[in-house]
């Protein structure tokens, strides 16, 4: 058997079973919320503010392009959405780390 067949079906295995675990997480959780419908209403907040912050993002991203972004076919649409997504993420990753402090600090001063 050749090696890179081997090495073509553990990949085609390990991106099956990474859907089913990323399924999994997805819809178990939804099924079992169906018992009581109040308990998504913080989950769907979350998923709101997520889409506002990204489309808050996405209006102050630029869509510049150099000669080479241009050569690769990237266009003023695609940097946009792109320069919306790492403003997105940076605002996310400060509040996270902002987050962090906060509660080791709250937890060293108790």
């Amino acid at each position: 058997m050749d090696g890179s067949l081997i090495i073509d079906i553990a990949l085609y295995l390990s991106y099956a079973m990474v859907l089913v675990a990323i399924l999994g997480a997805v819809v178990l959780p939804i099924i079992k919320s169906m018992d009581n419908p109040k308990t998504l209403v913080k989950p769907l907040g979350g998923l709101v503010g997520f889409v506002i912050l990204f489309f808050i993002c996405y209006a102050f991203a630029g869509d510049g392009l150099n000669a080479k972004a241009v050569a690769a076919g990237v266009t003023a649409g695609v940097s946009k959405f792109v320069g919306g997504g790492l403003i997105a993420m940076y605002i996310l990753f400060i509040v996270a780390m902002i987050g962090i402090v906060y509660t080791e600090i709250n937890k060293a001063l108790k």
